[in-house]
């Protein structure tokens, strides 16, 4: 009886050993990881400067072939492109800040009333889906005060641009915050469309709550065809990727004109500039604003309201 008394003790003293050596195998994940993301933190800005595309070949080793190739096509068409902090947040980040940047040098002063007209409707979407007006109010506020300082204009460069991403965070968080909300509404007014992109057993609501409201979640499709038809905005993504294609996806759907232009590797985005855009990186060119002088044109910010649902592809 003394005898199995000691076994089962010992085992018992195995068991709990086991168990503390998960937890502190747990512990020290945990710990690794954030070490990487206070390294991220303080080493990569949330917004880089503009550099050659090909610059990102020296992340890959020489006999890395798929990679290198699909780069070397890409810098045809882009030959430059932003490095955005790869922290969770970049589809949101790069989103905004390109957003932003085609509004101050591509758009005239009437087509930004326009668009400032409808990013202040969307605040109604918001009221409509749950959220609350008040816990909303200074994010949203946030990013109409950017708009209004292009329309002002306060900010004239994308220097002064930059500067707003880099001197204080908490602004770019802001942004970042407001745009998962907005993501959000769209999905929960939509839910019956937006259910067959969720893959998992859960709702659209959960997925929100889980997948998009949260800071530092990662996007997919659905996220992206989301906040692209709330504001209409066309979005393109250049994959590159261990595919043997080169994939490309138009967003909200794929006959939409990019205004934002996205490179996705693996978990994370950057912002892509085509050879004009990385050659006139200064101040808004002067556009006439006349009714008279003003033409349409399929410039990438599309009538979202108007847009039927059925016209989306499924890109997931």
């Amino acid at each position: 009886m003394e005898s199995n008394n000691s076994i089962n003790q010992q085992r018992e003293d195995e068991l709990i050993g086991n168990e503390q050596g998960i937890i502190n195998q747990d512990d020290l994940i945990i710990k690794q990881q954030e070490a990487i993301d206070q390294e991220i933190t303080t080493t990569i800005p949330l917004i880089n400067a503009i550099e050659p595309l090909l610059n990102l070949k020296q992340e890959y080793s020489d006999d890395d072939d798929v990679y290198l190739k699909k780069l070397t096509t890409l810098s045809t068409t882009y030959p430059s492109y932003r490095r955005i902090r790869p922290d969770g947040n970049c589809f949101y980040r790069a989103f905004s800040f390109k957003l932003l940047e085609y509004l101050l040098l591509n758009t005239t002063q009437l087509e930004l009333e326009s668009f400032i007209e409808k990013f202040k409707l969307k605040r109604e979407l918001l009221t409509a889906v749950g959220f609350n007006q008040f816990t909303v109010e200074d994010f949203y506020e946030c990013f109409l005060e950017l708009l209004t300082k292009l329309q002002t204009p306060q900010i004239t460069t994308i220097a002064d641009l930059e500067e707003v991403f880099s001197q204080d965070q908490s602004v770019a968080d802001y942004l970042v915050v407001y745009l998962r909300i907005l993501t959000s509404a769209e999905l929960k007014s939509n839910a019956e469309f937006y259910q067959n992109f969720i893959a998992e057993q859960l709702t659209v609501d959960e997925f929100c709550s889980l997948e998009v409201e949260p800071m530092y979640k990662e996007s997919d499709h659905i996220h992206i065809i989301g906040l692209s038809r709330v504001l209409g905005v066309g979005v393109r993504v250049e994959y590159v990727d261990r595919g043997s294609h080169q994939t490309t996806h138009n967003f909200p759907d794929e006959e939409s004109t990019p205004i934002v232009i996205l490179l996705y590797r693996p978990g994370h985005y950057d912002i892509l500039y085509q050879r004009q855009e990385g050659e006139g990186q200064g101040t808004k060119v002067t556009q006439q604003d006349d009714a008279d002088s003003t033409t349409t044109t399929t410039n990438g910010l599309i009538p979202s309201d108007d847009q039927d649902q059925d016209d989306i592809t499924s890109t997931t």
